[in-house]
C-alpha cells in the first residue's frame, strides 16, 4: 500500500489532481506479466481533455518514478507500472518475521479511547442466533481497534430492567416449585416466561401483579432486589460459558438498570433547553423538522425508554471514558432509534456525537431442519456452537483419526465455522447458515483458512526450522511467490480499512486471498528445494503467510489450530 501511495502522489504531483483520489484508481493488474499496479487513464480524460491513450503517453514521459519502481509502461489507457520485486519481497518478508503477532497492528490510536458496545443480551432471556452478529461483529471491532493501539472498551450493556423482571418474578413465585434460582437454567426461566403470558390471558390480573413487583425493585424492595439479582447472576454465569467458546471478553457489564439514577439529569436538561414538549400525556423531543417521528423520553405513565437510558448511557461514557469514537453494534432495525437519538444529543449541544456511530447489520437465521433442538421460534446460540462443534469432530475423527486433542481442534474449527458465516460478507447482508457450507474444508471457509494454517504450521515443522537471518528474498520471483508477497503485504492496509468501514469481512476476504494464494505457491513450488538457499527463503514466505493468516484470524475472533 505505500507503494501505492508513492505512485499516487507521483501522479498528483504531475497533474495537480488529489493524491487521495487518484489512489483509489490504482489497481492491481489481473496478470502479473503486465505489472504490478496500474492505473486507468481514462479516469483523467474529462479533466484533462485527452484520450486515455495519450494521457498514459504524457504521464510515462513527466512522471518521476516512486522509489521501488523500476519502469512504466504504456498498454493502450492503462498506465502500468513494475516494482523492484526482489526489493518489494525482502521488505515485507522481513517486516512480517519481525513483527511476527504485531503484524497488521499499528499505533495511530495510542492514547485514545474507543468505546464498542456488542451482543448486549437480555437478562432471564435466551442468548439465542440472534444475538450472533452483534456479537461476532463487536468482538472482531473491538479487536481491530486495540490492533490499532486504540485502548478500547468492550460494553455489554445488558437489558436487565423493565416490567418483564415483575413477570419473572411472579411466574418464578407461582410455579417454580420452590426450587432456588442458582439451581435453575435459564431455559427454565424462559419456560415460566412463557407460562406466565399464557396464564395472563386468562386472567389479567397477573400483569398487575408483575408490574407491582418490578415497582418493588424499582423502590429497593429487599426481596424483589434479591431474587432480580440472583436471575441477573445465573444468566450471566450461562452466558458466560457461550462468550468463553467464542472468545468474546467484555470490559463493562453495565446495562439499562446501571442508569436509572442518570435519568433524571438528562430529563432536566433536555427541559432546561426547552426541548421537551408535552404530548398527550407524554414528554417528547419533537423532530418533525428532520423528518422523524418524535423522541419520546417519558411516556404517559412517567416511564422512560430505550431513548432515554441511552441518552444518559452516551453522556456518562463520554463523561467516564472520553472516547474519540463509540461505536455501537445494533440491527438495522433500529436504524430509527439511533437517528432519532443522536439527533437529540446533537440538539443539546453534545458537539462529540459526531464520533457516535450506529453499526448496523442484517438479518441472521438457519436452514430449516438443520438443527434439531428447537424451542419455540428460538435457536439457542449455545445450541449451534455445540452442533457445529460436533459435526466438526465426526469430520475430523474421519480424516484425521491420529491428530492429537481432537476435541480442541474441533471446538476451535466449528466455533470458527459459525463465526466465519457472519463475519465473510459485508455485515448489512442477511445470513442464512448451510452446515454444509459452513463446514466445509475447501472454498472460502473459516475452516479451510484454519487449515491453510495448519498446512503452514506443518510444512515448518518437518522443514525443523529455516535461518531467518540470511533469508535471500531475490529468490523468490515466480508468479505463486509473488502472489503471495502481495497478499501478504496488503493485510496492514487491510485492517486499517476494516475499521474506517466497520467491517469485518473485509480481513475474512484478505485472509482467503493468502490462502488462496499460499496454497497455490505450495502446489506450484517446492517449498523443500534441493538448493539450500531457495529452500529457507521459501520456508520464510511460509512462515510470513503462517503468521498473517493467524493475525487475520485472531482479528476477525477465529482460533488458528497448528494440527488438523
Amino acid at each position: 500500500m505505500d507503494t501505492r501511495n508513492d505512485i499516487a502522489l507521483a501522479i498528483s504531483a504531475a497533474t495537480g489532481i488529489d493524491a487521495a483520489e487518484l489512489l483509489s484508481y490504482i489497481e492491481i493488474p489481473p496478470d502479473s506479466s503486465m505489472g504490478d499496479y496500474a492505473f486507468p487513464c481514462f479516469r483523467l480524460a474529462k479533466a484533462m481533455r485527452k484520450a486515455p491513450a495519450a494521457i498514459a503517453a504524457e504521464l510515462k514521459d513527466k512522471l518521476a518514478l516512486p522509489a521501488g519502481i523500476t519502469r512504466a509502461e504504456v498498454a493502450g489507457g492503462y498506465l502500468n507500472f513494475f516494482e523492484d520485486r526482489a526489493g518489494a519481497a525482502a521488505a515485507t518478508i522481513m517486516r512480517v518475521l519481525n513483527e511476527g503477532e504485531n503484524y497488521g497492528h499499528s499505533s495511530e490510536g495510542q492514547g485514545k479511547n474507543v468505546c464498542v458496545e456488542f451482543s448486549s443480551i437480555n437478562i432471564a432471556k435466551p442468548f439465542h442466533i440472534g444475538h450472533l452478529p452483534s456479537t461476532a461483529i463487536g468482538n472482531s471491532l473491538n479487536r481491530i481497534y486495540k490492533a490499532l493501539g486504540y485502548n478500547t472498551i468492550a460494553i455489554n450493556h445488558l437489558g436487565d430492567w423493565g416490567t418483564q423482571f415483575g413477570k419473572m418474578i411472579v411466574a418464578y413465585k407461582k410455579w417454580g416449585d420452590g426450587k432456588p434460582i442458582e439451581e435453575s437454567t435459564v431455559r427454565e426461566l424462559v419456560k415460566l416466561y412463557v407460562r406466565f403470558h399464557e396464564e395472563a390471558e386468562k386472567d389479567e390480573s397477573l400483569n398487575d401483579e408483575a408490574r407491582a413487583w418490578f415497582r418493588k425493585i424499582e423502590q429497593g424492595d429487599a426481596e424483589a432486589v434479591d431474587l432480580w439479582q440472583r436471575m441477573k447472576t445465573l444468566t450471566l454465569k450461562e452466558v458466560g460459558e457461550v462468550y468463553k467458546l467464542l472468545g468474546v471478553e467484555f470490559d463493562s457489564y453495565n446495562g439499562e438498570s446501571f442508569y436509572e439514577d442518570k435519568m433524571q439529569a438528562v430529563i432536566d436538561e433536555l427541559d432546561a433547553k426547552g426541548l421537551l414538549k408535552t404530548d398527550k400525556g407524554a414528554k417528547i423531543v419533537d423532530l418533525s423538522e428532520y423528518n422523524m417521528p418524535p423522541c419520546i423520553i417519558v411516556k404517559s405513565d412517567g416511564a422512560t425508554l430505550y431513548a432515554t437510558r441511552d441518552l444518559a448511557a452516551a453522556i456518562y461514557r463520554k463523561n467516564t471514558y472520553d472516547f474519540v469514537k463509540s461505536i455501537y453494534v445494533v440491527a438495522y432495525q433500529q436504524n430509527l432509534h439511533f437517528q432519532q437519538f443522536f439527533k437529540v444529543l446533537e440538539l443539546m449541544g453534545k458537539t462529540w456525537v459526531k464520533d457516535c456511530v450506529h453499526v448496523n447489520f442484517g438479518m441472521v437465521s438457519m436452514e430449516e431442519g438443520t438443527l434439531s433442538t428447537r424451542h419455540g421460534n428460538v435457536v439457542y446460540l449455545e445450541d449451534v456452537l455445540n452442533a457445529s462443534i460436533e459435526k466438526t469432530l465426526d469430520i475430523i475423527k474421519e480424516k484425521s483419526p491420529d491428530l492429537e486433542d481432537k476435541e480442541a481442534a474441533a471446538r476451535a474449527v466449528g466455533v470458527g465455522a459459525v463465526v466465519w458465516g457472519i463475519l465473510y460478507n459485508s455485515r448489512i447482508k442477511d445470513t442464512s447458515f448451510s452446515w454444509s457450507k459452513m463446514l466445509n474444508f475447501d472454498g472460502e471457509t473459516g475452516p479451510y483458512a484454519q487449515y491453510t494454517h495448519a498446512r503452514c504450521c506443518s510444512v515448518l515443522r518437518k522443514a525443523n526450522g529455516y535461518d531467518k537471518a540470511n533469508v535471500e528474498c531475490s529468490l523468490l520471483s515466480g508468479e505463486a511467490e509473488t502472489a503471495l508477497i502481495k497478499a501478504i503485504a496488503a493485510f496492514p492496509e487491510t485492517v486499517k480499512a476494516a475499521a474506517e468501514k466497520y467491517e469485518p469481512y473485509l480481513i475474512s476476504r484478505e485472509v482467503i486471498d493468502v490462502c488462496s494464494c499460499f496454497n497455490k505457491f505450495y502446489y506450484d513450488c517446492r517449498i523443500m528445494d534441493d538448493d539450500p538457499a531457495v529452500r529457507n527463503a521459501r520456508l520464510a514466505l511460509c512462515d510470513a503467510a503462517r503468521i498473517c493468516i493467524k493475525n487475520g484470524l485472531y482479528l476477525i475472533g477465529l482460533e488458528a489450530p497448528e494440527r488438523m
